[in-house]
């Protein structure tokens, strides 16, 4: 008789198996039922830069995701535009703060002069991704009138120690798989912060922290960049179903608020731009390193490697060769932003 207990365990679960297959098979369809089937169209809860199902939005220790994140919370759960103009979906909100306690966040919410909502919540603890913070996020939408957003700050602090025989990549995409599969399956947006990394790359969606296993598994990346020496940054979007984002954004330090710039103030280029430009029209076309830059406009190598990398991805000016830039005729000419000539490097030194 003992040993008939092990035999019956193994026919249940074989059992179960095949219950679960039979379950998966009845989900197959086919390209006829697909083509007829009506899908309900993207919902945004920004327009154009939040929608339903997981983002990632990265950036850099202090440069203010926290408040971007805290913006976006606010518009929605207020029906109110963030970034100054954009629409928001209003509903209710779950702002899972992570690195904050309950002063500081009232500290931010008088900051941002914004009027308290009963649809905003808050909780400053969570449960790790492998210990329930799934079922807990869960359990809050089922509990919620109308959930529409959940935002996580900071991933670092739900997400689950990786064993030693993890592989990174692997490790990674499970770390953001739930909570997509989550906002999936209950139509809502989880909006989930974090750090981008020290080394820079042209592409800024290679910055994010970790393997390409968290940009594959999210939904849409957002990447706040901060640009180089001035109050202005950018914020880059790239997802499944949103268009691709490349937008000039200032931050209010006074109001806690970020703002996207119209695309007049956008245009304008920064004191450090029009630096750098003239910097290589005085070099006649001769292609300069970075540290030659940084030489002529007083700032160092780093610095200035960075900006020329970005100005050359934007069209600014051109890479001739790896680590060199000149300048190259675009909508300007050879002509300055002023419409005269500047072939005088002193000029720009003294």
């Amino acid at each position: 008789m003992a040993s008939a207990k092990p035999d019956a365990r193994s026919d249940a679960k074989q059992a179960d198996r095949a219950a679960a297959i039979e379950a998966l098979l009845d989900g197959v369809f086919d390209s006829v039922s697909l083509a007829a089937t009506r899908f309900a169209p993207i919902r945004y809860l920004v327009e154009g830069y939040v929608a339903e199902g997981a983002t990632l939005l990265a950036g850099a220790p202090k440069i203010g995701k926290s408040w971007m994140a805290m913006n976006i919370a606010y518009g929605v759960a207020t029906g109110q535009p963030v970034f100054g103009t954009v629409p928001t979906r209003q509903g209710d909100v779950l702002y899972i703060a992570l690195e904050d306690n309950p002063r500081r966040l009232q500290r931010r919410q008088a900051k941002m002069g914004a009027t308290p909502s009963p649809h905003l919540k808050f909780h400053t603890r969570w449960m790790m991704l492998d210990e329930g913070a799934i079922e807990a996020m869960d359990a809050w939408i089922a509990r919620s009138a109308n959930p529409v957003l959940i935002v996580v700050d900071v991933l670092a602090k739900v997400r689950a120690q990786s064993r030693g025989n993890d592989q990174a990549y692997e490790a990674d995409y499970y770390a953001l798989s739930g909570m997509q599969s989550l906002a999936s399956a209950r139509n809502i947006a989880i909006l989930i912060v974090h750090h981008t990394r020290k080394a820079d790359a042209d592409d800024p969606f290679d910055t994010v922290s970790g393997t390409r296993g968290l940009t594959g598994a999210a939904d849409a990346v957002l990447v706040l960049r901060k640009d180089f020496a001035n109050d202005r940054a950018t914020l880059y979007g790239r997802g499944r179903d949103i268009a691709e984002i490349e937008t000039a954004m200032v931050f209010d330090g006074a109001e806690g608020r970020w703002r996207a710039l119209d695309a007049a103030e956008a245009a304008a280029r920064s004191p450090e731009r029009e630096a750098v430009i003239k910097v290589l029209m005085a070099a006649g076309g001769v292609a300069l390193s970075a540290q030659e830059v940084a030489d002529a406009v007083g700032t160092d190598n780093g610095k200035a490697r960075k900006l020329l990398s970005r100005m050359a991805a934007i069209g600014d000016i051109e890479r001739s060769t790896r680590g060199l830039y000149r300048w190259g005729a675009g909508d300007n000419g050879d002509k300055g932003t002023n419409g005269e000539e500047e072939t005088d490097l002193l000029d720009l030194v003294a």
